[in-house]
């Protein structure tokens, strides 16, 4: 599947990627996102830049394991969002 960048609310993503079968969360499994980054490729990101608000800004990933599990992780994109999974995100392959 084609890397696809999207501009779009969180709800609009989170429900495009559904449809396309990314039922996983996960933000429920960041330590294994963490621990083993290399089990994961992105396969597609959708960015809200918080137009109104700076605080509603995030990226949602569509992410693939080497295991064929397809989901998605959220990422706040202001000051305070300080995820260590997002940040090791930067460095997963984008597929």
């Amino acid at each position: 599947m084609e890397t696809q960048y999207h501009y779009t609310s969180v709800i609009n993503a989170l429900k495009e990627l559904n449809d396309k079968g990314f039922i996983i969360d996960f933000n429920l499994y960041e330590n294994e996102i963490i621990n083993y980054p290399n089990n994961y490729k992105i396969i597609a990101i959708y960015r809200n830049d918080g137009e109104n608000n700076p605080d509603e800004e995030a990226t949602v990933y569509g992410i693939e394991s080497v295991f064929g599990e397809k989901g998605v992780f959220v990422a706040g994109g202001s000051a305070n969002s300080n995820s260590i999974a997002a940040k090791v995100l930067y460095n997963v392959e984008i597929s």
